[in-house]
């Protein structure tokens, strides 16, 4: 995001005060979740299950190395191209349990904003050590963080998309060079990191550059302002070096020749594609990628037209998406967002129609953003950075796999690249009654603390009016949990009650939840699981 890029960086001052954090909000958010139709969502979730990397394209679609078509459903998570050089929130949590929630919430890939300036930079900000977390990073340069973070994507199923959002710290620049910092330098970036990451399967392209506005243009032919030209030197640039990555490039916001809508959001403009394509030497490797964003961030005239919202798909069809349904091209919605996802204001309508369009087009996309301190879009994460904003996340759930806390979670093989998914809990149940059985599965897994999911099943014939379950864990602490009443009880054990929505299990139902919790030695796994019916 970049229009009015000022405001969304005034709320960035770090806050270093410890909050208590409220698990309110994700247990209602996995109650809505839960109870949404299960529809035809299954073979999709085992196709993403079974990826083959590296991605390429064919006609409008991002498919795997086995040639299946693969839906990216991401989130930005900012901070490396500010002052900090480290993604933001890491002076609340461990990057490790942020990269943990991103998956369990139902986001396959991350696109992670840097600038310039921060990959070549040796120092880093904006964490906490005396929380006793990200203790990885300490004495590390932001390069060796970025390092970090994507090896522990790959290690929890996670993509990563890299996004060369800024030169400077200090602004998003109109074209690809400014601010000091030339066009060898920022390809040179660029092909540093393609060499550095071509054996992290898991990194799959490079976002060329974040909005590019004012003085760029499209299929003007002049050298210094041409973007169409200079995403070509440097997409081949980066496939000389590897190969394997997709090659995502973005719109600009005017200096079109005969563009037809008089007006475009900063990035967003890519009606120049039809006459002036962009040409990659491996063309299965092209990637556009349109920003899209609501009147929260800027009260443009289409918001106020007599047609609106009726208006905004045609605007969608003329600014990017032909490219798609001419077959030209995949898009890839790189940014989008707001705080209003009501059906009242202006911003809530058109956040529920683009989400609406992005699910009848089948897009891949990447929100913006997961961190709360966006000023003019808010984020996934509420301030205290472990909360969900319920509404905007029940709204995203039309576009992500709909049970998604009953996905496994994925391990990258790392001769082939596949992404596999590990053995189902279901598939080695603990101890239950004669017709509910109960399975665990420790999801994430870090040197200070883990996540553990339980599902509950009904397998008989009759619905259960009420349960419980109980297990015993040593040498951890809970540190948040949803879906469930968790009481420690003497000793070792946990007892574990329904919430009120969730007392009910029909026949052949599942019931989800979990726990996330500090290590304090080697034994802290949960043992001796079971779950009976309270009659």
């Amino acid at each position: 995001m970049q229009f009015f890029y000022k405001k969304k960086r005034k709320n960035l001052k770090l806050n270093h005060q410890l909050l208590i954090v409220t698990v309110a909000t994700v247990v209602f958010l996995m109650s809505i979740i839960a109870n949404l139709p299960a529809q035809s969502q299954v073979n999709e979730i085992n196709t993403e299950m079974m990826m083959e990397l590296p991605l390429s394209t064919r006609g409008a679609k991002i498919i795997d190395a086995k040639g299946h078509q693969v839906f990216l459903r991401g989130v930005n998570w900012f901070g490396i191209e500010t002052e900090t050089h480290v993604p933001h929130g890491l002076w609340k949590r461990d990057y490790k349990e942020i990269l943990a929630q991103i998956r369990t919430l139902g986001y396959n890939l991350i696109r992670l904003p840097y600038s310039v300036q921060a990959v070549g930079s040796p120092n880093i900000g904006g964490i906490d050590f005396s929380i006793g977390s990200n203790k990885e990073f300490e004495g590390k340069t932001p390069i060796e963080v970025m390092d970090l973070i994507i090896q522990e994507a790959e290690r929890q199923g996670l993509l990563i998309l890299l996004d060369s959002h800024c030169l400077s710290d200090k602004r998003i620049a109109e074209l690809w060079y400014e601010d000091n910092f030339t066009e060898a330098d920022w390809m040179k970036t660029w092909t540093m990191l393609a060499d550095r990451y071509k054996n992290q399967t898991n990194v799959i392209g490079a976002d060329l550059k974040n909005e590019p506005h004012g003085k760029a243009s499209w299929g003007t032919n002049d050298l210094a302002t041409d973007w169409r030209l200079a995403a070509e030197r440097a997409g081949n640039a980066i496939l000389d070096v590897n190969p394997n990555w997709l090659i995502v490039v973005e719109g600009v916001e005017k200096n079109v020749f005969k563009q037809k809508l008089p007006k475009h959001w900063q990035g967003g403009n890519l009606e120049g594609v039809k006459r002036y394509p962009v040409r990659l030497s491996r063309r299965n490797k092209l990637v556009y990628s349109p920003h899209e964003y609501g009147p929260g961030v800027a009260d443009q005239p289409w918001f106020s037209a007599p047609k609106f919202p009726k208006n905004l798909v045609d605007r969608w069809q003329i600014g990017f998406h032909y490219i798609s349904s001419q077959t030209l091209a995949p898009i890839f919605i790189g940014e989008f967002g707001g705080r209003r996802v009501d059906t009242n204001s202006k911003e809530g309508i058109w956040q529920n129609e683009f989400v609406k369009y992005i699910k009848q087009k089948n897009l891949s996309f990447a929100y913006w953003s997961l961190n709360p301190n966006s000023a003019d879009t808010g984020g996934i994460l509420l301030d205290d950075w472990q909360s969900v904003d319920i509404p905007k996340q029940q709204l995203l759930s039309q576009l992500l796999p709909v049970n998604f806390s009953q996905v496994a979670p994925v391990q990258v093989e790392e001769d082939t690249g596949r992404i596999l998914p590990s053995i189902s809990p279901l598939q080695n149940p603990h101890i239950s009654s004669s017709q509910l059985t109960v399975s665990s599965d420790i999801y994430a897994n870090w040197q200070t603390g883990f996540c553990v999911s339980f599902k509950i099943m009904n397998q008989g014939n009759t619905k259960v009016n009420n349960w419980q379950m109980t297990f015993h864990m040593k040498q951890a602490a809970m540190n948040n949990s949803w879906n469930g009443n968790f009481k420690p009880q003497e000793a070792t054990q946990y007892v574990v009650t329904p919430l009120d929505w969730e007392r009910i299990i029909e026949p052949n139902q599942v019931r989800n939840l979990g726990f996330c919790a500090n290590k304090f030695g080697s034994d802290y796994q949960p043992t001796e699981v079971r779950v009976k019916n309270q009659r």
